[in-house]
C-alpha cells in the first residue's frame, strides 16, 4: 500500500493563526509537535484570547486584530480558524495581504462565497487550500492505492456518517446559531460529503431529508448521492447523537470497512469476496500535521493548489452542500 509522506520532512514555513479557538489549538499542537514549521503570530479581536494562545504555544507575536495579523511580514501562511460565517471575509483579507491561506472546512457558507475566495486567490497567485485534513491522512492515502489497484473491483456503494451529541449546547453556540452558519452539515456532514467526492467524484443527483432545530439550522440530514446508472453514496450527519462515524466502500469484488472515526487517523480492513482480508493500521498522534505539511511542500514548490483537494474540488463539494441545504430548507442570514 502507498504510504503518506512523513510531515517532518516537509519544508519549514511560518504560520499565522487567525482565530485562536479549539480547532486552532489542535492545529497548533500538530504543527509544533510533528512538523518543522513554526507558528510565529496569532491574531484575534480579543487580544486577551490571542495572548493566552500565544502563551500556551510559545507564539512570539500577538495581534489584537486580523488586519494586523495578515500584515505581519513574518507570516508566510495564514490559517483561518474562525466560524464558517467569517471564512470568506478572513480568507479574502489574507489573500489581499499576499499571504498563502489554509481555510478551515467548510471553506465558506456557500459556493458563491467560495468562488469569490477562489477567484481572489487565482488573481493574486497565492496558495489556498481547504483544510479537509482527512484527505491527507495515512489510511486515506493507503485506501486510494487499494482502490487504484482494483482490489475490491468497481466501487458501487459508499456508506459514511458523522454524528456528534451536540444537542445540549446553548442556542448561542456556533453550531446552533444561523448567524454563524451553524448546523450539522457544514461542521460534521462536510466530512462524509467530501469523502464521497474524494472517492466517487461529483454526483449526478442529490437527495436529502433533513430535520431542523428550533433556531432553523439543520440538526440531522440523510443524504443520497447518485453517480451514473448504479453507483450510490448514502451519507448521514446529526447534531443529536454520537454515531459510529464509520465508512464502508462496497465493490464488485469485495469491500473496505473503515473503523470509526473514519475522518480521523484510524485503520481499515479489505474484505475480498474470495474470503481473504488485509488490514491497514498506522498509529498517528494528532493528524493535522499532514495537511500542514502539504501546504508547506506546495508553497515551497511554487504551487498555488494541492492536487489532493484542488480549489475546483472544494467548489464542487460546496455546490453539493448548497443543494442539500436547499432541499432541507436551511438558509443563513444574508444569503
Amino acid at each position: 500500500m502507498t504510504h503518506a509522506e512523513d510531515p517532518r520532512t516537509a519544508p519549514s514555513i511560518r504560520w499565522g493563526v487567525l482565530g485562536p479557538g479549539g480547532i486552532a489549538r489542535t492545529f497548533a499542537r500538530a504543527v509544533r509537535d510533528h512538523t518543522s514549521s513554526r507558528i510565529v503570530a496569532v491574531g484575534s479581536r480579543s487580544e486577551e484570547r490571542a495572548a493566552a494562545f500565544a502563551s500556551e504555544f510559545r507564539v512570539p507575536t500577538v495581534h489584537g486584530s486580523y488586519e494586523e495579523l495578515v500584515a505581519d511580514p513574518a507570516v508566510e501562511a495564514v490559517y483561518v480558524a474562525s466560524p464558517h460565517s467569517e471564512h470568506r471575509a478572513h480568507a479574502l483579507l489574507a489573500i489581499a495581504a499576499g499571504k498563502h491561506v489554509l481555510v478551515e472546512k467548510s471553506f465558506a457558507r456557500n459556493a458563491a462565497e467560495a468562488q469569490e475566495v477562489v477567484d481572489a486567490a487565482r488573481a493574486a497567485g497565492v496558495f489556498v487550500m481547504e483544510a479537509m485534513w482527512t484527505r491527507f491522512l495515512p489510511h486515506v492515502v493507503a485506501l486510494r492505492s487499494v482502490l487504484e489497484r482494483g482490489e475490491i473491483g468497481e466501487v458501487v456503494s459508499l456508506l459514511a456518517d458523522h454524528g456528534q451529541a451536540f444537542g445540549h449546547l446553548p442556542t448561542t453556540h456556533r453550531l446552533h446559531n444561523p448567524e454563524l452558519a451553524g448546523g450539522a452539515l457544514l461542521d460534521l456532514g462536510v466530512y462524509p460529503v467530501s469523502f464521497a467526492h474524494d472517492i466517487l467524484g461529483v454526483p449526478d443527483s442529490v437527495q436529502a431529508l433533513g430535520s431542523l432545530t428550533p433556531a432553523g439550522v439543520d440538526g440531522q440530514i440523510s443524504i443520497a448521492l447518485g453517480y451514473g446508472d448504479r453507483v450510490q453514496a448514502s451519507l448521514h450527519t446529526t447534531l443529536w447523537s454520537r454515531t459510529a462515524t464509520t465508512a464502508v466502500l462496497g465493490g464488485t469484488a469485495g469491500r473496505i470497512e473503515i473503523e470509526g472515526a473514519f475522518y480521523r487517523p484510524t485503520r481499515f480492513t479489505v474484505v475480498r469476496d474470495d474470503g481473504s482480508t488485509a488490514t491497514f493500521e498506522q498509529p498517528v498522534d494528532g493528524g493535522f500535521q499532514y495537511q500542514a505539511a502539504e501546504v508547506a511542500r506546495r508553497i515551497a514548490a511554487g504551487e498555488t493548489e494541492s492536487p489532493v483537494i484542488t480549489l475546483d474540488n472544494t467548489l464542487e463539494v460546496m455546490r453539493t452542500m448548497d443543494e442539500i441545504r436547499r432541499q432541507v430548507g436551511v438558509r443563513y442570514p444574508g444569503e
